[in-house]
């Protein structure tokens, strides 16, 4: 289909941008790398008088470690975080997400702040953020805030983010020593979207019980979901086969999906108690444990 008309606005620099939306007001959409927004404008479920195009503003295209975070800047491409050194040495869950959102040309062009910053719950990034304990940056008209990405997803395709307001970075904590991370994500086909999805991550002491954990799951709600019972379950316990038995079912209980063509709600709940229990063993195993 054809999208419906729209004024293009092209700023080349994040104030242009923000005078831009700040004028609009929710007459405005912002487009980055265009492949989550592009779709809507094109089946008419969007209608905006206006797109501001911040893909060309420079200095927005950053992934480096400062101050105790992993930054990673608005217009970083999946694909350079897919091909990242430093992704895979240090956030490995990160990598897992990016190889499976969507196919390698979506990839050349998809921002990994516009897959959080679109609040589709199908998307695969906002549940490994949320197991990453991440945040994000909103710059607008009244300045600059932080948002835990955990309070950031509220309703099918809604954000917290302001009419004004842009996500100019995401910020990860760097990790624990002794600290993993995996995404497992099932599909009917190759770049499709998740049946269902989990991300985890598990942090060890020096005793080999759970320090910390973080557990988010993938198209199982109308939000990403933080199964934060699963995860403070596994805490200072050594995860034993039957206690990350038991996260997967606290994750499992935490959903609450729709049944589609991808499968019936009894389905989508096993699965997602079964990909969270192979994620935690794959974060587990990055770990240092056995």
């Amino acid at each position: 289909m054809i999208p419906p008309a729209f004024d293009y606005h092209a700023p080349a620099t994040l104030d242009e941008a923000l005078a831009l939306l700040g004028e609009h007001g929710d007459e405005a959409k912002v487009l980055s790398g265009g492949q989550s927004l592009l779709p809507l404008l094109k089946m008419r479920f969007a209608a905006p008088e206006h797109v501001v195009d911040i893909s060309r503003i420079p200095g927005l295209d950053y992934i480096k470690e400062e101050g105790g975070f992993l930054r990673i800047g608005a217009l970083v491409k999946e694909s350079e975080l897919e091909a990242s050194e430093l992704i895979a040495k240090r956030y490995p869950i990160l990598k897992d997400t990016a190889e499976v959102v969507a196919d390698p040309l979506v990839r050349n062009r998809a921002t990994v702040a516009g897959n959080l910053a679109h609040g589709d719950p199908a998307n695969d990034h906002p549940a490994t953020m949320i197991a990453l304990r991440a945040e994000v940056v909103a710059r607008g008209s009244k300045g600059e805030r932080t948002i835990p990405v955990a309070e950031f997803f509220e309703g099918v395709l809604t954000t917290a983010l302001s009419e004004d307001e842009i996500l100019t970075e995401i910020r990860v904590p760097e990790p624990a020593e002794r600290s993993g991370g995996a995404y497992m994500k099932l599909e009917r086909k190759v770049g499709d979207y998740a049946t269902a999805g989990a991300a985890c991550v598990i942090a060890l002491g020096t005793d080999g019980a759970v320090s910390g954990a973080g557990i988010g799951l993938t198209n199982l709600g109308t939000t990403p979901i933080n199964a934060d019972e699963a995860a403070k379950h596994l805490v200072g316990k050594k995860p034993t086969a039957d206690v990350l038995a038991k996260a997967g079912e606290l994750a499992s209980q935490a959903t609450s999906p729709s049944a589609d063509r991808r499968g019936s709600v009894q389905y989508k709940k096993e699965m997602a108690r079964v990909l969270t229990v192979r994620a935690l063993q794959k974060a587990l195993e990055r770990a240092g444990g056995k």
